[in-house]
């Protein structure tokens, strides 16, 4: 039987499985850490393991998730990982002590783990398809799935906060309605493996890793999730520096919705025409700058009423800006150093390099930033660090894509 028809739907699919992915996501794990303080009275310092085991659990898991994808198909991976993280979630509205409260939020970070890079993959040879055919490109169908990620993170808090009231329970329990319903729906529409295992040659995952150029890629890019994160740990640091509070962080999140939304696809448009390879140093020039527009704000005094938001709404803009260049051209590249054999575990080293980024840079800006709570000439320096990074990987990756420019 032909898979023609089927290979038609996988994009809209794919598409359409993101957006009810971020629902399902980002309607409890954002009142995660409320759960654990108010409901459970544990420490901020437990609080914080917690939702790092989480995160770890689902970027250090991604080269896992991504050679499954290759090894068994990308169909059985998803529906394992929605099945996954349906566990995690009924692990979190029924978990009355510690332990299974800690195993339900990793569950929920290998569910992601294993269906992440399979779709991806999945979505990158739809790409190619498309884009021989003279149709949407690779880059394109990335950009739309960003933007329909974007979407369900937007809608995702408010269907949560509409829940809160009935107790975190209730939000558990929906978040896993919601992947229930998403693995019934990916089980009659995703195309099965079929006889892949005979077709296609098995190669070990760790052959990923003897790509000396691709390795240099993943270290390089991975500095992009760990200046992304800092929306999340640096961008508080400077919204108390300039005098506001936590109230502030909503529209400025509703901001990076926004541009993410109208955005994403005119610039995946330009970038293509530009070149993928091109435009990957620049996103990471616009990230550098980011970091560097704080910089500049951050030894004076902060003015008074919406001006002392200023350096935050630059530090969204220019960063969201980058992201939106970065992400779709990255993976757009990602099959030009892989076979289909590989691809899974391609995207999934490229998201685990970020995830390890992400732990290590932690570690070390965590501290580092509580310099930068207050307007002084030593609040500047952390932020000029974190500009260097992104810096360092446009230089790098001007020299490592050379070869891949056509």
């Amino acid at each position: 039987m032909s898979l023609r028809p089927a290979t038609t739907l996988w994009p809209p699919v794919l598409l359409g499985s993101q957006f009810v992915f971020n629902i399902g996501f980002y309607a409890v794990v954002p009142f995660l850490a409320i759960f654990l303080r108010d409901d459970m009275l544990l420490s901020g310092g437990l609080i914080g393991l917690i939702l790092g085991l989480r995160t770890f659990s689902q970027q250090g898991m991604f080269i896992v998730g991504g050679a499954l994808s290759d090894r068994f198909g990308a169909k059985v991976v998803i529906l394992s990982g929605c099945i996954v993280r349906v566990s995690g979630y009924l692990l979190l509205a029924f978990g009355g002590s510690l332990w299974p409260i800690i195993l339900g939020a990793c569950l929920t970070g290998v569910g992601g783990a294993l269906f992440s890079p399979a779709i991806e993959s999945l979505l990158a040879k739809a790409g190619t398809n498309s884009e021989a055919k003279g149709k949407r490109s690779r880059a394109e169908w990335f950009a739309l799935f960003a933007v329909c990620g974007e979407l369900g993170a937007v809608l995702g808090p408010v269907a949560g906060a509409l829940l809160t009231g009935l107790g975190f329970r209730q939000v558990a329990l929906a978040g896993a309605g919601v992947f229930i319903i998403a693995l019934v729906v990916l089980y009659f529409c995703l195309p099965a493996a079929g006889h892949r295992l005979q077709k296609i040659k098995i190669v070990p995952w760790w052959t990923t890793f003897r790509q000396p150029r691709f390795v240099a890629f993943i270290i390089a890019y991975s500095s992009w999730l760990l200046s992304y994160n800092q929306l999340y740990l640096a961008l508080p640091v400077e919204i108390q520096r300039s005098g506001g509070n936590e109230k502030d962080l909503g529209p400025l999140f509703m901001l990076a919705s926004v541009l993410i939304i109208t955005l994403q696809l005119p610039l995946a448009r330009f970038a293509r025409r530009v070149g993928a390879v091109n435009i990957l140093p620049v996103g990471f020039l616009l990230l550098s700058a980011a970091f560097a527009s704080v910089a500049a704000f951050a030894a004076t005094e902060p003015p008074e009423g919406w001006l002392r938001l200023l350096p935050s709404v630059s530090f969204v803009t220019l960063l969201t800006l980058g992201q939106m260049l970065l992400v779709p051209s990255a993976k757009d590249l990602i099959p030009r150093f892989a076979d289909e054999s590989t691809l899974g575990a391609h995207y999934g080293a490229l998201s685990t390099a970020g995830g390890i980024a992400v732990l290590a840079g932690n570690l070390l800006f965590g501290s580092l930033l509580d310099r930068a709570l207050v307007p002084s000439t030593q609040a500047i320096y952390p932020w000029l660090l974190l500009a260097l990074f992104p810096l360092c990987s446009a230089l790098a990756l001007n020299v490592i894509c050379r070869p891949l420019r056509s």
